[in-house]
Order: structure tokens, then sequence, then C-alpha cells
């Protein structure tokens, strides 16, 4: 559990994991230079399971490799200083691995909570492992990063998360894994995403599909046979399409910011139909020109 600055929810999250069923666990807590009364709070709990780590603020990807490394259990599960699991979510995940043993990741529904319908509405990702897994997972994995259990060894052997990205770190673990071992879906609601009014990872739409776009990039140089495998036109597809159609629903949404930012990123793959282009070439105008000419199309 990555914390920085998360007093106002860290009490609620810790409490989560002490109260599951599942009791044979570690609660290792990184305060990642938090200012706030973080530390004060995580101190007030005095199980015995509870591990506390202090470093200088260095972000969620370092701070999670540090737990990594202090770690002594063979299945991991991440959860921020502001999520929350079921009581059962740890116990449930952990019989995915006792019935199928060849398993590697257990991953389940999730639910964001304090948004309002129909984006509070329970998620259940689809089976990959019934479907075409790879493609799917290289084009998103649909689980966010505390609705899983991993074995341990995977994780290390993908040497944990890829401090480089600001976003889509965990994606990108996932999808190394994912790609390589079996996995298996709990069909079971066990994770909630709790959205409140202070900074979130999720706060910035442009760029976590920026990032996701970038470490898809950084799969690929890593696993060049993915893209032997499915060619590159399909690659552009999975890639640059999905990240195009981002991009117009920010459009259509009039959120012209986020959308600038996405075409000019596909502009530069080449990628795009001759309409896409349309579209996307007014990007490269000063904002005002751009913004007056969107107003035109609206009149």
């Amino acid at each position: 559990m990555p914390c920085y600055n998360g007093a106002l929810f860290i009490a609620d999250s810790i409490s989560s994991v002490l109260e599951q069923t599942h009791t044979h666990l570690e609660l290792i807590i990184v305060n990642d230079g938090s200012t706030d009364n973080s530390l004060a709070i995580i101190n007030q709990f005095s199980d015995p399971r509870i591990i506390l780590i202090n470093q200088a603020n260095s972000g969620v990807c370092r701070a999670r490799n540090n737990a990594l490394k202090a770690a002594k259990g063979d299945f991991i599960a991440f959860l921020d200083a502001d999520d929350t699991w079921s009581k059962d979510c740890l116990e449930r995940l952990y019989q995915a691995f006792i019935q199928t043993p060849e398993t590697v990741i257990a991953y389940c529904g999730w639910q964001n909570i304090g948004l309002p319908a129909p984006k509070n509405i329970p998620f259940i990702p689809p089976d990959y492992e019934q479907l075409n897994k790879q493609e799917l997972l290289f084009e998103h994995c649909c689980w966010p990063i505390h609705a899983t259990l991993t074995r341990r060894f995977a994780i290390e052997e993908m040497q944990g998360f890829d401090e480089t990205l600001l976003t889509a770190e965990d994606f990108l673990l996932w999808l190394k894994i994912g790609i390589k071992y079996p996995i298996t879906l709990v069909p079971h609601v066990l994770a909630y995403y709790h959205f409140h009014d202070g900074e979130q990872a999720t706060d910035n739409i442009e760029k976590i599909l920026i990032n996701h776009w970038l470490a898809q990039q950084l799969f690929l140089t890593e696993y060049s046979e993915f893209k032997t495998r499915l060619g590159s036109k399909r690659i552009a597809q999975l890639m640059h399409g999905s990240l195009l159609h981002r991009g117009y629903e920010c459009y259509w949404k009039r959120d012209l910011k986020s959308a600038r930012t996405i075409f000019k990123k596909i502009m530069s793959t080449g990628y795009g139909s001759l309409t896409d282009w349309k579209y996307m070439l007014p990007a490269l105008l000063p904002f005002s020109l751009h913004l007056a000419l969107v107003k035109k199309m609206d009149a």
C-alpha cells in the first residue's frame, strides 16, 4: 500500500485489509514522503501484520517496488491508500489458485464509489482465457490494480513496475504476465475504487490515455515477436485506433484540450483515414483558432 498524503482515507483502506476473512497476510505500507498526518494515522494501528516503510517522495511505482523487496509471501496484492476491498476479497481470489493451480493472476470485478450512475454500476471484466486473450489484453486490461492477486514469482520475473510510467504501470505489468501465463476470472465484485475531491491518478484523462499508449509501445520493444505474430496493421488498430477512438470521445464531449493532445500523438504516427485527418489537422492550429472553428461548426 503506497501512501502519499492519504490521511483522509488511509484508515479505511488499512481496515479493509486487516478485516479480511483470509487472515494469513502481511500489509506493507510505504509512506511516500507524506507531508500530512498520514504517518500518525498509520501508527495508530498496532496490528503485528503491518510493516511500515518510510521513503522520500518517489511515486507509487518506486513505493510498490520497495514493498515487493520487503514482502515475504508467495502471493501479492496491491491496494492504494484511498481504495478498499470487500472482506472476502483475498479469500475468494486465493481460492482461484487452489481450484486452478496453473493460475498466475486471479482478477475480479470492481465498482466505482462516489460517482453518479451509470459510472457507479458494478463491473465484472471478461473471462480473457475464453476469448482472444492476447489481443484483448494488449488493447486494455479491464481491472484496476487492486482487483488482482498475483503469484510473486511472475511479478519478479517482469521486474516489477516500470518507474518511467506515471500511470498505466499496472497495465504494462499485467499485460506482460497475462500474455505469458494463465489468468483466472473471479466473477464477483470484490474491489472498490473510491472517488473524492483530492487529486487522483484518474483525474487527467489525456495523461491516462497517452501513458496507456506509451505502455503498449514499451511492451512491443520487449516483445517484438508479439508484433510479428499479430502484424503491423492489427497492432496499429489496437494501439493507434483505440487511442484515436478515445480522442474522438474527448472531441465530441468538447474536451478540446485532451482531444488536441491525443490527435497530435496519432498524427505523429501517420495513422488514420482522410476523414480522421480532417478532424485531427486543426489540432495543429493555436488553441484559440481551433476553438473558434469548433464553435463555428456547432453553430
